[in-house]
């Protein structure tokens, strides 16, 4: 992943960054298979490397293949990002051991959804009400994102411009 995040910063070729991007999120998914989120792992290999892939080569259709030379030297993203990076690492340092039974989404969590969630939803299927009732409005969200995202490509495809015959 790391040798493809470092190609994605070089690489002045958009049809290789795309590239680059659906193989970055290919492997984000096998991450997640082998941390047994298989669910997590599809979703993330049907969108991140299925979808977003169709809509970036749909709208690399309506620009250069390569990426301008930036003006000046991108400093401050760069503090920026590393900033933020250091944060969301700071971020994890009170975290409970991946894996550790004794967490507390282990000891409160998990017990309340596996006892409470077919009466509290009426769905038998744990995962489903967890997905489709606990966590409703972030499935909704990440729905309308896609969507979004797809008329946005739709859009920038209608605009093109039609050349007539004879004129430039």
């Amino acid at each position: 992943m790391m040798i493809a995040v470092v190609a994605l910063a070089r690489v002045r070729n958009l049809f290789a960054v795309i590239v680059l991007f659906g193989l970055y999120s290919f492997l984000t998914a096998t991450v997640m298979v082998a941390l047994d989120a298989v669910d997590v792992a599809m979703t993330e290999a049907a969108v991140g490397a299925g979808i977003s892939t169709v809509l970036l080569l749909a709208a690399l259709r309506l620009c250069h293949s390569e990426e301008e030379k930036p003006v000046h030297k991108p400093w401050l993203p760069l503090a920026v990002t590393i900033g933020t990076g250091l944060v969301l690492v700071y971020g994890t340092w009170d975290l409970p051991p991946f894996s550790d039974p004794e967490a507390p989404i282990h000891t409160h969590v998990a017990p309340r959804y596996l006892e409470d969630g077919p009466r509290e939803t009426g769905v038998p299927n744990v995962v489903t009400a967890v997905l489709a009732s606990y966590r409703g409005f972030d499935t909704l969200g990440e729905t309308t994102v896609v969507f979004t995202a797809a008329i946005g490509v739709i859009a920038l495809l209608g605009r093109r411009r039609h050349v007539r015959r004879g004129k430039q």
